[in-house]
C-alpha cells in the first residue's frame, strides 16, 4: 500500500469518527429534561412557555398580514417555532431540528413572496419571531449538553443561514443572516457559561460533603486511637500486675494450701485471657474498617463457624476438604478467633494466588494447644494480579506470636503452599467436686 492510500484511509477513517459524533450527538430524541430552579422552582418553565405562545401569536400575525402567507401555512410555521421552545424544556436535540425544519419551511414560503414581487423589504430568511423562538431552543440547549454538542448545533444553524441566504438567496428582502447568526452565537456562550457555573457549584457541593464526611471519619479515628492508648496504658498496666502478682503469691507463703493456688492459678488464667481478649479489642479500635464480608458491630466469629468459612469458600471455586483429631474441647475466645482467621486468610491466599489449586485444612487438639494447618496444591493456571497489600502472611503470625504460639509458612510438595500454626491453649486442670452440704 503506498503512502497516498494510507493517508486517505486515515482520513477516511476521520471522516467516519467525526460523522459518527454527530449522528450520536444531533440524531438522539433522549430525554433531558431541564431542572427547576432552586429558588423559583417552576417559574423559568412558566416564562418559556409564555414566551413561546406569545412569539407563536406574533409570527402568525407577522406572517399573514406582512408576509401574505395563507393563515394554514403562517399557522403551522409559527406553531413548529413556538413548539420548538417548549419541546426544549424536555429533548433540546429534537427541539433543535424542529425549529430548523420550520425554519426552513418559512424561509421557502416567504421566498416565492418575494420572488413574486408581493411582497417588499421583508426580513428574510429569519423573521423576527423565530429569531426569538431559535434564541430559546439555543439557549436551553445550551443549558443541558456538553459543549461540542452546543458549537455543533451554532454550526448546523450558521450552515442553514449561509445556504439560505448567501447560496439560495432571493429578491427584494431585508438580510437578517448576520444578525441572527451573531445573537444565536451569544445565546450559546451565555448556556455554556451558565451550565459551566452550575456544573461547578454542584462538584463544590459534593467536594464540601466528602470534606464534611472525611472530616468526620478523621475524628471518629482519633477518637477510637485514643480510647486505645487509655486502655493500652491504664487497663493493659493494671491486668498485667494482676496476672503477675498472682503468679508470684503462692511463692510468698510457705506452704501455701491448694485451695489457694487454685484461686491464684485461675486469677492468672483469667488475666491472661482478658488480656488477649484487651489485644483484639485494641486491634478493632486502631483498625479503620472491619474484616471483609462482615459488620462492624458483628460478633467476632469463633471455629464453630469455619463449617460456614469452608462453605463460602467452596462456592467461590476452590476444593476445599476439613479435617479434625483430638478430643474437641472449647478454647479460650482469643484463640478461636486466631484460628479462624488463620484459616480464612490461608484460603483467601490460595483463591488469589493458586487458581484450580485444591485446600486441606486441619485441626489438631492436644492438651497443650491446638494446631492448625492449611496445605494446598499447585495452580492449575497463572494466577491473576492481585491487588493485596501483602500483610496476610504478617497478621497471621502475629496473631500467633501473640497468643505465645508460632507459625511457619512455606512451598510444600511441590508447587504447593502449607501454613502451619501452633496456637497454646492449655486444658484447665481438673477440680475436684464441689461438697454437697452448702459449705462450698
Amino acid at each position: 500500500m503506498s503512502r497516498l492510500d494510507r493517508v486517505t484511509d486515515k482520513g477516511a477513517e476521520l471522516v467516519r469518527r467525526w460523522l459518527g459524533v454527530l449522528r450520536d450527538d444531533l440524531l438522539t430524541a433522549r430525554a433531558d429534561p431541564l431542572p427547576p430552579s432552586v429558588w423559583l422552582r417552576w417559574v423559568p418553565h412558566g416564562v418559556v412557555c409564555l414566551a413561546a405562545f406569545v412569539a407563536m401569536a406574533g409570527g402568525v400575525a407577522q406572517l399573514q398580514e406582512y408576509g401574505k402567507i395563507g393563515s394554514g401555512y403562517s399557522v403551522l410555521v409559527a406553531v413548529g417555532q413556538g413548539g420548538a421552545a417548549v419541546l426544549a424544556l424536555r429533548r433540546p436535540v429534537p427541539a433543535l431540528w424542529l425549529s430548523v425544519v420550520a425554519t426552513v419551511l418559512g424561509a421557502v414560503l416567504l421566498r416565492r413572496m418575494l420572488m413574486a414581487g408581493q411582497i417588499d423589504g421583508f426580513p428574510w430568511p429569519w423573521t423576527p419571531w423565530g429569531i426569538a423562538e431559535h434564541l430559546l431552543v439555543l439557549l436551553l440547549l445550551a443549558l443541558r449538553v456538553p459543549t461540542r454538542v452546543s458549537v455543533e448545533a451554532l454550526a448546523l444553524t450558521g450552515l442553514l443561514t449561509y445556504v439560505l441566504q448567501g447560496l439560495w438567496g432571493a429578491w427584494n428582502y431585508s438580510a437578517t443572516g448576520q444578525l441572527a447568526v451573531t445573537l444565536f452565537t451569544v445565546a450559546v456562550v451565555l448556556g455554556t457559561a451558565l451550565r459551566g457555573r452550575r456544573e461547578a457549584r454542584v462538584e463544590l457541593g459534593r467536594q464540601t460533603t466528602l470534606t464534611a464526611e472525611e472530616r468526620a471519619r478523621r475524628t471518629l479515628l482519633e477518637e477510637r486511637s485514643r480510647i486505645a492508648r487509655e486502655l493500652h496504658d491504664v487497663v493493659a498496666h493494671h491486668m498485667s500486675v494482676i496476672s503477675i502478682q498472682a503468679q508470684v503469691a503462692p511463692h510468698l507463703v510457705q506452704d501455701p494450701p491448694d485451695e489457694l493456688k487454685e484461686n491464684l492459678a485461675g486469677i492468672r488464667q483469667n488475666a491472661v485471657e482478658a488480656l488477649t481478649e484487651l489485644r483484639r479489642v485494641l486491634d478493632v479500635l486502631r483498625s479503620e474498617h472491619p474484616a471483609p464480608g462482615e459488620r462492624s458491630d458483628a460478633p467476632q466469629p469463633t471455629l464453630d463457624r469455619l463449617e460456614a468459612l469452608v462453605e463460602n469458600t467452596r462456592a467461590a471455586g476452590l476444593t476445599v476438604t476439613t479435617a479434625t483429631s483430638g478430643e474437641h474441647r472449647p478454647l479460650p475466645p482469643g484463640v478461636e478467633l486466631s484460628a479462624y482467621r488463620i484459616v480464612q486468610e490461608a484460603l483467601s491466599n490460595v483463591l488469589r494466588h493458586a487458581p484450580g489449586a485444591t485446600a486441606h485444612v486441619t485441626l489438631a487438639y492436644d492438651p497443650r494447644g491446638l494446631r492448625v494447618t492449611v496445605v494446598n496444591t499447585g495452580p492449575t493456571r497463572e494466577a491473576p494480579p492481585s491487588a493485596g497489600a501483602g500483610h496476610g502472611l504478617l497478621g497471621m503470625r502475629e496473631r500467633a506470636v501473640m497468643l505465645g504460639g508460632r507459625l511457619t509458612a512455606g512451598p510444600w510438595a511441590g508447587k504447593g503452599y502449607k501454613v502451619d500454626a501452633y496456637l497454646p491453649a492449655p486444658a484447665p486442670p481438673a477440680t475436684d467436686p464441689l461438697p454437697q452440704d452448702g459449705t462450698a
